[in-house]
């Protein structure tokens, strides 16, 4: 990226670092750089969650909402593996907006519907800073490292997308339980979506050893959330799909 500058460093962790650039010929991008850490073969994984990304924002190009993969604006052939750029989606994570059009979880819905037609997963949605509040309210999603591409609607798909939904509707409950009036409708009650088995045996198995291992490397960080005791984002009026995400 001849002419490019790093404004700044948006996030430092074991696997590498994010970085928010600007450059002579546009810009702002994002700049994802798996240089790994200080444990032994930190540089292999990070790597690996980079080549995941790549693949599922090749796979949801020109979805809105989702970033776009600028992959012609990375460095050199010689380093290509080991960056990943995208565009940058302008806003706030969820834990940070300050308000929200009452609308915004049935919009979020939507948008993880059409990931979901492509056949990509997010499976990392139980975090809230993987979802964006744009300027305009509507809602985006970052962080697909852990995303799975599918060319089988099978059962592991299905799973995955079940997953993905459920975050989704715990994310509507606590904002619309904790941070609501009346303005906001609560919206696909009675259509809950339940934990699947493959998820139940994660969190009581899986999910236990991958909390130790990580602490033990340095890998898991605290994850920011809104706090219980707020404050919560004030409700605006409704905004109504939009492309893709309504069809």
């Amino acid at each position: 990226m001849d002419g490019s500058q790093v404004q700044r460093v948006l996030k430092v962790d074991a696997l590498g670092r994010i970085e928010l650039l600007n450059g002579s010929d546009g810009g702002p991008w994002v700049q994802r750089v798996a240089c790994g850490g200080k444990f032994p073969g930190s540089a292999w994984l990070a790597r690996i969650l980079l080549r995941r990304e790549r693949r599922a924002l090749a796979s949801l190009s020109g979805t809105p909402g989702v970033p776009e993969l600028l992959d012609s604006r990375a460095p050199g052939p010689a380093e290509r593996r080991g960056v990943l750029v995208r565009t940058y989606l302008r806003g706030l994570p969820l834990h940070e907006a300050e308000w929200l059009p009452s609308d915004f979880f049935e919009c979020l819905e939507l948008l993880v519907a059409s990931i979901h037609r492509r056949g990509v997963c997010h499976n990392d949605l139980h975090k809230e800073q993987n979802v964006i509040v744009g300027e305009d309210g509507r809602p985006a999603l970052i962080d697909f490292q852990l995303a799975s591409c599918h060319r089988e609607r099978g059962s592991v798909f299905r799973s995955r997308a079940s997953e993905d939904l459920r975050h989704v509707d715990k994310h509507r409950r606590r904002y619309l339980r904790q941070g609501r009036k009346k303005e906001a409708p609560v919206g696909g009650q009675g259509s809950r979506p339940k934990r699947s088995i493959i998820a139940w045996v994660w969190i009581k198995t899986g999910k236990p050893a991958y909390n130790a291992v990580a602490g033990a490397l340095g890998l898991r960080d605290r994850e920011p959330r809104r706090p219980s005791s707020g404050p919560w984002p004030r409700w605006g009026p409704p905004i109504g799909p939009q492309g893709d995400n309504g069809k």
